[in-house]
């Protein structure tokens, strides 16, 4: 019976712990769904959904202070592989970018020598993939290539630089958050350095937080306190600088702007967190904390809802979700009350919270993240080591739960992956945060009350998974007696581990993971000898009393049962400190030394004390037991008198001739061995007194001999430890001197190593290594006695940061090292930290991570997971499958596959599940940022304009969907409408409905004539007239605009569309364009319905994002598509360069053939073929002369790239369904088959191809709809 495999090579790995407060911000969550974390000068690769750590990244000298996953925002392919790519700063100014896969670095960057402050990849995606910028301290920003390392542009700042974010809606924007406030830069770009200083904009501090005065929640919550609070708020950003006493020092934790909703920015404070609108540089939410809650020390706000992550100084962390802003009629009357004030301000509402963790001085929370691809979970990192993987839940309820707290309820949307869920469709409703809850509603677009398929959630964190580290150092090593071929069927590389508080940590070296942890002191742990593969003895010493005498603790540990008991039973209380216990190598005896006391001799068997030495004898600074007994002849003997024993019992005759006395004596010892008392064979051991002088003393049974005295080598200070193995023995002395003894020859050879003490020596295992590890106070080496030189050498300083603090052999070359840094390396023999391969680690739990694959292996599981079903049959079995590829590459995809969860795999085998929502599926299991995005803005248009086009519009291009049209058609009604975070991408209707709810948010929020003065440019360009003049007339008489504005109201009120008086107006508005008052003249030209002009112009001066907004509000759907198109080109301009962007506008505009086109142009062959199969199956494109040439050259650029990686029946069926196109790759094809791979195989892919056809009306994943 074999339980486990044994595994004999153990991988190189760093067990860490407690984290350094440098490394409070090192930790970041990537798109490739890894956790990076810095732990001293190393950093951990964790995987969350297993929770184990699967390499450690060590090359750093300084404390990590920073890490950054470079983004996934870019297509796949053969030639941008998916990879892991980590940035690290550390406290010394380096940066590394680490392939991580194989722990080595692509490139090391340093500029100054202070700790980096912040620093993040580019993100706009089709310029480069490789930049970095960084804070170099105090007051320089620097964009590095990350691939060469080479330093593009550097540029300096007034103030002192803390953080910086950049605008995820807008890569030329990115705000700086300085000691004094915040610096605005719009004209960042990677070509050149910013070239203005930036907008400088203050913050006055909110004092003594007036947020506080917020009452406690009641069960309906009353506005007034939180909205005087807000007041009083109010003012907290302005341009000139706020005189001395009024602005305490920046006590801005963080800002971030706002992924979910374009311009908008959140500010965070211990006490509060203030959600700025940046057009109007204007508070307008505040999220605070009553005056008994507990501070915010982090905030991270979501993209796929408006929801904000926060986490607090007790480790709780809150999620908080905007409240929906639906007008009060059409709520219930019960909440109308509020609903008049609902808009007055954006309000977050608390909707889930996890446990708070213990905090001491030791143990505090540093920072959270969460998953940027699904948003849903979440990690916590405490100082004291801990990781804690949280997940949130959706709970359905039943309805009038939630009535009680006085919050609206949230619902569940009713899509899953972009498409409305078919009855019995398997999915997961835990997904993603927008697979969780719906929409927040906005007011007049969708009916307040939900559809009969959304349900009520609740939301709630589980604690998912743990990972803690190794408590605060110092620590004592121990590892098990090694591997032999007689344990071999059993062993288990355990290593046990006595730490400072008592406790001793057995870690499995296979898997570098906790096998037990037991708390068997109540003081620190001194030392651990094992007396078994299974149990051990560990001794811990009290503080010493005024006498010098304490408290000694020896315990024996039984590891399967965790039975502790005191081995010298009641002794222990006031005496001496034991300085050492040795036991001897067939584990029968220990000798426990004391500090001022005679060492004792106990029989470990049978835990009885065999000799106390007398007063007189020698005090001992090192002591060895020798490796020879005499337990073989001992054996010999006993086998001789068992078959004397035997010959005896056969024949009578003789019996006469043996004397009974020996008879007697053997069935004595039988008897003995029979009841489990083994023979005692004899033992030595060597030991040192203070002179040098080397004893010699034998141990047989109860008897103790005293042997030879060697006198001390003259050259040897006071000897620090011995060793000895086979016919070597070496001392080693306090002045760093090694004496290499060769027993058999009778020859002494002292090395001087010139390191200081000597701490430890010990042989390593396995039989004839003579290889020697030696300890001392600034590092350690390992030398070879046969040779007698060193092998390799670590010195604190020179090569590592770390003090070494105990050291051990784990194999018979790999070495166990503990440090100060509080952490436990097993390193090779050369003791070089290196960071090993992923890919060759043994891992206990498989992980889903495409990226550790092969480029060629991760794009075949993306392509085998996509083309599901294979040949008609749902399978997660790549063997199934005609894949050429060697077998070992093939198992590492099957191993991935299995790694996947049960439901994952159930819901990627379900026939109901449609193409669109398997790409985005596999987009989000891929972690690939571009292709979610792609495919949620495609899934979401494709199925609008197919829907409009089932209600008789003739023609989908440039047509605006007409869902809202009738909704009563018996058409599924698909989702209602791009969450908001899309922004120009959306809907116009509901773009416009979003943008007014803003602009009446703006207005009630204005506190000066500036805002005000803003507002009304904004209900201007948006057709709102009549609340524009009401605010245009507000400007008072002293105010130097007064008689404009008031002229400005009478022009707006009495604009006819007469002739005359329309081209008047459109005569000014292009001279004040002309002459460079362009937002006035658009103005002017919005009053007379010339919109499109006014776009028009806006494109021309280069505001491209302003003049897509205007036609997104302002123009009809043919004038708006225009406009849109002009964008679109723009943005394929060789200068822009932002094809992916202008792909997503072109969707929006339901343009699917010129996406197609664009998609091959790029070499985007995967997403070209699946999307043009979508289109296809979604009725918006035709097979005709028009689109074939189209569909022939997608569908056979696919088919090639499926060869090349190996799916030749993939590769068959796409040719198939290219018509002319892939003829001669479906000869090509057969060739090889036919000739390469012999009769059989060759028949098997003819079948396979020869039901393809029929399959070819169908399209490509059989949907029975």
């Amino acid at each position: 019976m074999i339980p486990y495999t044994v595994n004999i090579k153990l991988a190189a790995r760093t067990l860490t712990g407690t984290v350094h407060l440098q490394n409070k911000t090192a930790v970041d969550w990537g798109w490739q769904g890894l956790i990076a974390q810095g732990c001293h000068s190393s950093i951990l690769i964790i995987d969350p959904k297993t929770s184990q750590t699967i390499q450690v990244l060590e090359r750093h000298k300084a404390n990590v202070v920073k890490v950054k996953w470079s983004r996934e925002n870019y297509h796949h392919s053969l030639s941008s592989p998916y990879s892991l790519r980590l940035a690290s700063a550390d406290a010394s100014g380096k940066i590394i970018v680490w392939d991580v896969v194989s722990g080595t670095a692509h490139c090391e960057i340093q500029e100054h020598a202070k700790p980096i402050q912040d620093m993040d990849w580019l993100w706009a995606q089709d310029a480069s993939r490789d930049l970095l910028l960084a804070v170099h301290p105090p007051n320089y920003i620097v964009l590095w290539n990350g691939d060469t390392g080479t330093k593009l542009w550097k540029k300096s700042y007034a103030e002192n630089i803390l953080s910086f974010s950049f605008d995820p809606f807008d890569p030329s924007n990115l705000a700086l958050l300085t000691s004094e406030g915040i610096v605005f830069i719009t004209d960042f770009s990677h070509s050149k350095p910013p070239g203005s200083a930036g907008k400088k904009v203050y913050i006055a501090s909110p004092h003594a937080s007036p947020a506080h005065t917020k009452p406690a929640p009641a069960p309906t919550p009353a506005p007034t306190g939180a909205k005087k609070a807000l007041n009083k708020v109010k003012v907290l950003i302005t341009n000139e600088k706020p005189s001395a006493e009024a602005v305490t020092l920046n006590d801005c934790l963080q800002l971030s702007y706002l992924p979910s909703k374009r311009n908008h920015m959140l500010l965070l404070y211990p006490r509060e967190i203030l959600i700025l609108d940046l057009e109007l540089s204007q508070t307008v939410g505040v999220v605070a904390i009553e005056r008994s809650g507990v501070p915010f020390i982090q905030a991270v706000p979501c993209a796929q809802r408006d929801a904000l992550y926060c986490l607090h100084e007790n480790g709780c962390i809150t999620l908080r979700v905007c409240r929906s802003t639906t007008t009060p009629s059409s709520d219930e009357a019960g909440q109308s009350t509020e609903g008049g004030e609902s808009a007055q301000e954006l309000v977050y509402d608390l909707r889930s919270q996890c446990d708070a963790i213990r905090v001491t001085k030791t143990v505090r929370p540093y920072r959270m993240v969460i998953c940027p691809v699904n948003e849903n979970r979440a990690a916590l990192v405490v100082s004291d080591g801990r990781v804690m993987l949280w997940e949130l839940k959706a709970h359905p309820v039943k309805t009038s739960a939630n009535t009680s707290s006085g919050l609206s309820p949230l619902y569940s949307p009713v899509a899953f992956c972009g498409t409305p869920l078919v009855p019995n469709q398997k999915h997961v409703s835990d997904l993603s945060l927008n697979t969780m809850i719906g929409h927040s509603l906005i007011s007049g677009v969708e009916p307040a009350r939900p559809s009969g398929q959304q349900q009520e959630v609740l939301l709630k964190f589980l604690l998912t998974g743990l990972l803690s580290g190794l408590p605060l150092p110092p620590f004592a090593l121990r590892m098990c007696p090694p591997l032999t071929t007689k344990n071999i069927n059993h062993y288990q590389p355990l290593l046990a581990v006595g730490t400072s508080n008592g406790s001793v940590l057995v870690y499995n070296l296979t898997s570098g993971l906790l096998h037990k942890e037991l708390s068997v002191h109540s003081c620190e742990v001194r030392g651990i000898e094992w007396i078994s593969l299974t149990s051990f003895l560990s001794f811990a010493t009290s503080a010493p009393n005024n006498l010098g005498l304490v408290r000694n603790e020896l315990q024996h540990v039984d590891l399967p049962t965790g039975r502790c008991f005191a081995f010298r039973g009641e002794r222990g209380n006031d005496e001496p400190a034991i300085e050492m216990i040795k036991v001897s190598h067939l584990k029968q005896y220990l000798v426990v030394v004391f500090k001022d006391k005679p060492l004792e001799l106990w029989d470990v068997r049978t835990g009885t004390l065999l000799r106390e030495m007398a007063k007189n004898f020698p005090t001992v600074t090192a002591l060895e037991w020798s490796p020879s007994h005499n337990l073989k002849s001992l054996k010999k003997k006993q086998m001789a008198a068992r078959e004397a024993m035997a010959r005896q019992t056969v024949s009578d005759a003789e019996q006469s001739s043996v004397e009974s006395s020996v008879i007697s004596m053997l069935q004595d010892a039988e008897s003995k061995s029979e009841m489990g008392q083994a023979i005692s064979a004899r033992e030595h051991f060597v030991f040192t007194d203070t002179d040098g002088q080397v004893y010699h003393i034998t141990v047989e049974g109860n008897t103790v001999k005293d042997g030879a005295r060697i006198p001390p080598d003259g050259s040897m200070g006071s000897i620090a430890c011995i060793a000895w193995k086979g016919d070597t023995l070496v001392l080693g002395d306090v002045d760093g001197n090694l004496n290499f003894w060769d027993l058999k020859a009778r020859l002494s050879r002292a090395v001087p190593t010139h390191r200081g003490w000597v701490k430890k020596i010990r042989f390593a295992p396995g039989k004839g290594n003579q290889k020697l590890l030696v300890m001392y106070t600034d590092g350690a080496e390992v030398w070879d006695t046969k040779e007698v030189q060193m092998v390799s050498s670590l010195r604190v300083g020179r090569n590592v940061s770390y003090r070494i603090l105990d050291i051990d052999w784990c194999t018979s070359d790999k070495v166990v090292l503990a440090s100060d840094d509080g952490c436990i390396r097993v390193l090779e023999m050369a003791m070089k930290s290196a960071s090993y391969r992923m890919d060759e680690q043994d891992l206990t739990d498989p992980v889903w991570c495409p990226y550790l694959l092969l480029p060629r292996a991760a794009l075949t599981l993306k392509a085998f997971l996509l083309l599901q079903p294979w040949s008609g049959s749902f399978t997660m079995d790549i063997t199934q499958v005609d894949y050429n590829e060697k077998d070992e590459i093939k198992g590492l995809i099957q191993e991935q596959l299995n790694s996947l969860s049960n439901d994952m795999k159930s819901i990627l085998q379900d026939p109901e599940l449609n193409l669109l929502q398997r790409c985005i599926l596999v987009s989000r299991l891929f972690g690939d940022e571009s292709d979610l995005q792609f495919w949620t803005v495609a899934a979401h248009y494709l199925q609008s304009f197919a829907q409009a086009r089932q209600l008789t519009v003739p023609d989908a291009e440039g047509q605006a969907p007409a869902k809202e049209a009738s909704p009563s058609t018996s058409t599924p009604s698909p989702v209602s409408h791009l969450d908001i975070c899309h922004d120009t991408l959306c809907e116009s209707t509901f773009f416009q409905r979003f943008q007014l709810e803003r602009v009446h948010l703006q207005e009630v929020k204005r506190s000066s004539y500036e805002h005000t003065k803003k507002c009304a440019d904004q209900l201007l360009l948006l057709g709102q007239t009549d609340r524009a003049v009401q605010l245009l007339l507000e400007t008072s008489a002293d105010n130097s605009s007064y008689y404009c504005d008031s002229l400005k109201a009478c022009l707006v009120t009495t604009i006819t569309s007469s002739g005359p008086s329309q081209s008047t107006i459109k005569l000014v508005a292009t001279n004040m364009i002309a002459n460079g008052k362009l937002a006035e003249g658009v103005q002017l030209l919005c009053l007379i319905d010339k919109a499109a002009d006014a776009c028009r112009y806006l494109q021309t001066y280069g505001e491209w994002n302003r003049a897509a907004w205007l036609a997104k509000v302002r123009l009809n759907p043919a004038e708006s598509s225009d406009v849109l198109k002009r964008w679109a080109e723009h943005l394929c301009s060789p200068q822009v360069n932002q094809k992916s962007k202008a792909i997503l506008v072109l969707l929006s505009l339901g343009c699917f053939h010129k996406v197609g086109e664009m998609l091959l142009s790029m070499r985007y062959f995967d997403r070209a073929a699946l999307f043009v199969e979508a289109c296809l199956k979604y009725g918006v494109m035709e097979a005709n002369d028009t689109t074939n040439k189209l569909i022939g050259a997608a569908f056979s650029d696919y088919a090639r790239l499926l060869r090349s990686v190996g799916l030749q029946e993939g590769a068959a069926l796409w040719a198939s369904k290219a018509g002319s196109a892939g003829e001669a790759l479906m000869e090509d094809l057969f060739k090889k088959e036919g000739g390469g791979g012999g009769g059989a195989d060759g028949e098997g892919e003819g079948e396979v191809i020869e039901s393809s056809p029929g399959q070819e009306q169908e399209g490509l994943l059989v949907s029975t709809e």
